[in-house]
C-alpha cells in the first residue's frame, strides 16, 4: 500500500512546490471568482487537470490554501481531483468493461458531493480551520504579502530558472516529510483493519439500499485503495451490490480513507475534519440512493 502511494505523494509534493514557486497570490486572487458558488464550481473543474490520487492531493490543497485560495474552492478541488481526472476515469471505463455509464455516474456523483460539501463548509467556516502551526505560517505569509503590496512598485528581477527549480525541490522535500509520516501510519492502520475485519462480515450487512451504501462507504474507508485501482475492486462487487451502492464506494473512497484522514488531521483542526467526513458521508449516501433509484 505504501509503495503504491509513494509515487503519487511525490507527484503531489512536486506540484505543490511548483505552485509555491511559480504561482503568486495576486494571480490566484485575479482568477478566483469572489462568489462562493462560482469559486466552488471552479474548484471542482480544476480537478480535471491534476492526475493526483487522494494521497497526493492533500499537500497540493494545503499549498493552494496558503496561497489564498478560499476554503470552499480548495475543498471542492481536493474532493474531486482524485476522481474526475482523466487517469481515474479511464481506469473506471476499463474496469467496468468499457461501460461509459459507470464513468458518468462516478464523475457526476463526485462533483455533486464535492460541490454540496464545499458550499456547506463555506457557511460553517468563514475562516480557515487550520492547525496552530499552519495558522502561524498563514499569518506570516499574509503579513509578507501585505507589506509587499504597500511598497512602491519595483520591477521584479526574474530569478534564473535553475534557482526556481531548486526552490521547487526544497518545497517538495519539506512537504514530503511533512505528510509522509501520516501516510505510513495510515497504511499501517488500514492494513491492520483489513487483516482483522473480514470483508465478508461487512458484505452481510448490506440487506437494503441504505445499508448497502453504508457498507460500501465503510469498505472504501477500510480498504483505503488508490483511486487509480479502486474501480477494479468495485467491479468485482457487481453481482452483490447495486449501481447505487457501487457509486458510494467509488465516490467516498478517493475522498476520505484512513491514509488521507490522518494527513488531513496534520493540516486541519480535528473538529473540522470530523465535520468534513460527516458531510461527505451524508452527501455520498444521498447521491448513491438517488443513483440506485434511477439506475438500480
Amino acid at each position: 500500500m505504501i509503495m503504491e502511494a509513494i509515487p503519487f505523494i511525490l507527484l503531489g509534493v512536486i506540484v505543490s512546490g511548483l505552485i509555491q514557486t511559480f504561482l503568486s497570490e495576486r494571480w490566484i486572487a485575479r482568477v478566483m471568482p469572489r462568489n462562493r458558488f462560482a469559486a466552488s464550481l471552479l474548484g471542482c473543474g480544476v480537478g480535471l487537470l491534476f492526475p493526483a490520487c487522494e494521497c497526493g492531493i492533500v499537500p497540493i490543497t494545503r499549498r493552494l490554501l496558503r496561497k489564498g485560495v478560499p476554503l470552499h474552492a480548495g475543498i471542492a478541488f481536493m474532493l474531486t481531483g482524485p476522481i474526475i481526472n482523466p487517469v481515474v476515469l479511464f481506469a473506471t471505463y476499463i474496469a467496468f468493461g468499457n461501460d461509459w455509464r459507470m464513468v458518468l455516474v462516478r464523475g457526476g456523483a463526485a462533483v455533486v458531493v464535492a460541490y454540496a460539501t464545499a458550499i456547506i463548509l463555506s457557511y460553517l467556516y468563514p475562516k480557515l480551520p487550520m492547525r496552530l502551526r499552519e495558522d502561524a505560517e498563514l499569518g506570516t505569509a499574509a503579513l509578507e504579502t501585505a507589506a509587499a503590496s504597500e511598497q512602491p512598485t519595483i520591477p521584479r528581477v526574474s530569478m534564473p530558472m535553475y534557482r526556481r527549480l531548486y526552490d521547487v525541490m526544497l518545497h517538495a522535500i519539506d512537504e514530503f516529510f511533512s505528510v509522509g509520516k501520516y501516510l505510513v501510519l495510515g497504511a499501517f492502520i488500514a492494513a491492520s483493519m483489513q487483516t482483522f475485519i473480514p470483508t465478508s462480515s461487512l458484505m452481510k450487512l448490506g440487506g437494503n439500499p441504505v445499508a448497502a451504501s453504508l457498507v460500501m462507504i465503510c469498505l472504501a474507508f477500510v480498504m483505503s485503495l488508490c483511486s487509480e485501482a479502486d474501480a477494479f475492486i468495485a467491479s468485482s462487487f457487481r453481482s452483490t451490490f447495486s449501481v447505487g451502492a457501487l457509486s458510494a464506494f467509488l465516490v467516498f473512497g478517493p475522498m476520505i480513507d484512513i491514509k488521507n484522514t490522518l494527513m488531513l488531521l496534520g493540516v486541519f483542526r480535528g473538529r473540522f475534519v470530523l465535520v468534513l467526513i460527516g458531510l461527505i458521508v451524508v452527501c455520498t449516501l444521498g447521491v448513491s440512493l438517488l443513483v440506485g433509484r434511477l439506475l438500480g
